[in-house]
């Protein structure tokens, strides 16, 4: 199973994009508090459109009460990395693979990272931006992750309009 840890996230938006990217992708998503927001704030269902009741999501009150509750492989995306997110294996469906990223305003803490230095990455950039948009780079770890696995379970065409939309309008 896929799993996004979001350590203590402060813009409501973002949250609200990532959960509607794991109600897409069939990711469990982890907020580990303090939140900079309510969870019920217009902002979060905004940007998560008519999605967010079907997001599969667990609240916990610190760093702590999170790694006492699970269990699997631990990645780490941070600008300090120093591997590309697409170097590692995730093809094995049948693993929990947890993917943390930081607050938007300071990351993830280097203490809960230093354990965990060979699971650092990355995504490359140019030097002309600190960081991506957090709601990106978990759109893209994401789908790197289900490139891997072959689009585990997803669907690869549209279902509303059928398969033969495009050749048959």
């Amino acid at each position: 199973m896929i799993n996004i840890v979001l350590y203590e996230p402060e813009i409501p938006e973002n949250t609200g994009n990532i959960m509607r990217t794991c109600v897409a992708t069939n990711a469990k998503l982890h907020l580990i508090k303090p939140l900079g927001f309510s969870l019920d704030e217009k902002y979060i269902k905004r940007a998560g459109v008519n999605y967010i009741d079907k997001c599969i999501y667990e609240l916990y009150e610190n760093i702590d009460d999170f790694f006492n509750k699970n269990s699997g492989e631990f990645y780490f995306l941070t600008r300090y990395g120093h591997k590309p997110h697409s170097t590692f294996n995730y093809s094995d469906i049948n693993k929990n693979y947890y993917f943390f990223f930081g607050k938007e305003s300071t990351g993830i803490p280097t203490v809960i990272l230093k354990p965990y230095i060979d699971r650092c990455m990355r995504m490359p950039m140019t030097d002309k931006v600190r960081a991506l948009n957090l709601s990106n780079t978990v759109a893209i770890m994401v789908y790197e992750v289900l490139r891997q696995q072959n689009y585990n379970s997803l669907l690869l065409d549209e279902p509303h309009k059928g398969k033969k939309y495009i050749e048959e309008s």
